[in-house]
């Protein structure tokens, strides 16, 4: 972890830019204090869309019926009754 105070990072931007997204962790301080953690930016992912499968996935009536007893046996490690 490198730690620099502010006045130090004001003139070394560009190498503590590149010591962190070469992956090394970057803290600055303000007087001697930990203040923030300079990291890589990341591209947010796509934005969910609520509903986006609406229409095109059913759900069977006997979805939560229970197991037959031989795939409960199987789960269970157990001989088929």
């Amino acid at each position: 972890m490198r730690q620099v105070n502010i006045h130090e990072a004001k003139t070394t931007l560009s190498q503590l830019v590149e010591a962190a997204l070469a992956g090394e962790q970057v803290v600055i301080a303000r007087a001697g204090k930990p203040a923030v953690q300079l990291v890589p930016y990341r591209q947010p992912g796509r934005k969910r869309t609520l509903g986006a499968l609406k229409g095109r996935m059913r759900i069977a009536e006997d979805f939560d019926a229970p197991l037959p007893d031989e795939i409960i046996s199987a789960f269970l490690g157990k001989a088929a009754p």
